[in-house]
């Protein structure tokens, strides 16, 4: 298991439903994965490991955060790698977009989001992380008919897991606060 037992209910996973993704069933299923929750929950790190899990079994990952994959698809659009970028996503079984909502969507990536997820809804699987909530998607995206398309090829086949509980970063940092005795003097 990805997350030890006592970390599955204090973080909001159901073990079912984490044991069903664990068999991949759902990339096969070409079904999504919405994972949601504050900073540091362990968002990127089950996407990661649930990634790695699909590799393993033979599916084909791909990893990009958002505010970058935008990015290079912007830049890709001026030196002709657009068109190959966006096959080269549609043929991929699993594209895993980490940090959904950091940065605002300009109206070009936006429209790339729909095209990715045009080519893929039905097909292959997306899996998101946010620090959003879902029920604020329509609006961080802005646009009202573009959000309402984009949403449509998300959330319809798609789990959803709200990650809850302290980040993991404060939990296992070395360094202490200035009242804990253990700090460094």
């Amino acid at each position: 298991m990805m997350f030890g037992p006592p970390n599955n209910a204090r973080r909001g996973l159901d073990p079912s439903l984490l044991a069903r993704l664990q068999s991949c069933e759902w990339i096969a299923s070409h079904l999504n994965l919405l994972v949601t929750g504050a900073t540091g929950v362990g968002k990127s790190y089950l996407a990661c490991a649930l990634g790695q899990k699909a590799c393993r079994e033979g599916f084909t990952v791909e990893y990009h955060r958002v505010p970058r994959l935008f990015s290079d698809l912007a830049l890709a659009k001026g030196d002709g790698r657009y068109g190959t970028i966006l096959r080269r996503l549609a043929k991929t079984d699993l594209v895993i977009l980490d940090d959904w909502g950091l940065y605002p969507f300009t109206d070009d990536a936006r429209r790339d989001l729909l095209e990715l997820l045009e080519d893929r809804t039905g097909k292959r699987s997306t899996l998101i992380t946010s620090q959003l909530p879902l029920d604020h998607w329509h609006e961080y995206l802005g646009h009202p008919t573009l959000a309402d398309a984009i949403l449509d090829h998300l959330v319809h086949d798609a789990y959803k897991i709200t990650l809850k509980g302290e980040s993991m970063r404060k939990k296992t940092s070395k360094l202490k606060t200035s009242n804990d005795e253990s700090s460094p003097k």
